[in-house]
This record gives C-alpha cells, sequence and structure tokens, in this order.
C-alpha cells in the first residue's frame, strides 16, 4: 500500500462508524506505519454496566492495526486477513485506555522471506492495553493470515 493510500486510510480510522461510537481516537502513529497508538477515554455511552470500560470498545482498539502494519510493508501481493483474535481481561478499564500495536521491521521481514517460501502460514501479534497508571488493562492476541497471491496450494 502506498503511503499516501496508507495516510488517507488512517484519517479515516476515527471517523469509522464503530470508532466514532466508541469514542476511540487513533493518537499517533510512525512514519513508517509500524507503531499505532489508539486512546479510548471513559465517558457516559462507553461504560458497561459496572462503570468500567466496555470489553467490546476495549477489543475494537487493536482490531485493525496488525493487520494494517502487514499490509502496509507486505504490499498488495499478499493476501492478508485476520483468522481469530483474543483478549484477556487483567483487571477493570477505568479514565483513559491506551494501546499501542506494534511490529518490528525485523519480524515483518522475516515473515516476508518465509511467506515467499513456503506461500503461506499464519502469526499471532500480540499487544497490550493500559491504564493512565501504566498498568495493563488488556492483553490482545491476533492471528493473521498472510498468503502470497500466485501461491497455488494444489502443485
Amino acid at each position: 500500500m502506498s503511503s499516501k493510500k496508507m495516510q488517507k486510510l488512517l484519517r479515516r480510522v476515527s471517523w469509522y462508524p464503530p470508532y466514532l461510537g466508541a469514542g476511540i481516537k487513533l493518537k499517533k502513529y510512525n512514519k513508517d506505519f509500524t507503531c499505532f497508538e489508539v486512546e479510548l477515554k471513559m465517558r457516559w455511552f462507553n461504560k458497561n454496566l459496572f462503570g468500567t470500560h466496555f470489553g467490546g470498545s476495549l477489543y475494537a482498539m487493536s482490531d485493525p492495526f496488525f493487520v494494517f502494519i502487514v499490509l502496509n510493508y507486505l504490499g498488495q501481493e499478499y493476501v492478508i486477513w485476520d483468522k481469530s483474535a483474543k483478549i484477556i481481561f487483567m483487571k477493570p478499564g477505568k479514565g483513559i485506555v491506551k494501546g499501542v500495536f506494534k511490529i518490528k521491521k525485523s519480524r515483518l521481514q522475516e515473515i516476508k522471506e518465509e511467506i515467499n517460501i513456503i506461500g503461506k502460514n499464519t502469526y499471532i501479534f500480540t499487544g497490550e492495553i493500559k491504564n493512565s497508571a501504566n498498568e495493563i488493562v488488556a492483553k490482545v492476541e491476533k492471528e493473521i493470515y498472510i498468503r502470497k497471491k500466485d501461491y497455488n496450494s494444489f502443485l
């Protein structure tokens, strides 16, 4: 994905209806799109029954970013999909929570080299959502399926 296309997509992220409705904001990202920081402020409309952050909003904070990172690095010659996800709630989320989702360039290069050899695979990436005291509120695991578009599994 070109840098301009990626920047345009990222400008729209905070206006994406599920993000807008939950109050999730993309706060910053680095210039090579390998690290994203997302924030969620506690509001009346994103609290659960217990007065803490709704778990679905905590998960939604992480949802697209690992795919964005891999897609931007590998480009349009690859099929990239979320395969599964898991969130582990560590403690109640209150106030402002932040998630940082990143993949090192060296890891992305390893993945690219492996996919170019074997054709397809799945990879698990992890991220954390923390409160303002830097305590972990939730851990997120995302399993991403990656396949070279020209890979023929029947050979």
